[in-house]
């Protein structure tokens, strides 16, 4: 499974951007598929996910009413809309895919990063 994931940018502290994963060389099926962000001098850190089969998800504290994680199924896709950004979310987003259990990893698949820069 290739994981490519677009959206990132800059932004101000407020405002809103979309983040997609889309998969190449099948369909997400049975897959969980996770959003992750890591910030410059600090450890990768679990944002959001969703289960493709019955789409049940989890988000991390801080991301919760601000963001929410979809996904459309013809287009074999997840998004991630981010509102309400702040500085604190400035970081590269990583989207994954796994067969796992646990929404929060560990995951079998990572995509290519995707900068997201938030400023005051």
């Amino acid at each position: 499974v290739q994981l490519q994931a677009s959206g990132g940018g800059l932004v101000q502290a407020g405002g809103s951007l979309r983040l997609s994963c889309a998969a190449r060389g099948r369909t997400f099926g049975d897959f969980a598929t996770g959003w992750f962000r890591q910030a410059p001098g600090k450890e990768r850190e679990f944002v959001a996910a969703i289960r493709w089969s019955g789409g049940s998800t989890d988000y991390r504290n801080s991301v919760k009413g601000r963001f929410t994680i979809s996904r459309d199924n013809a287009k074999n896709t997840v998004y991630l809309q981010m509102n309400s950004l702040k500085p604190e979310d400035t970081a590269v987003y990583y989207c994954a895919a796994g067969r796992g259990s646990y929404l929060r990893g560990p995951y079998d698949y990572w995509g290519q990063g995707t900068l997201v820069t938030v400023s005051s």
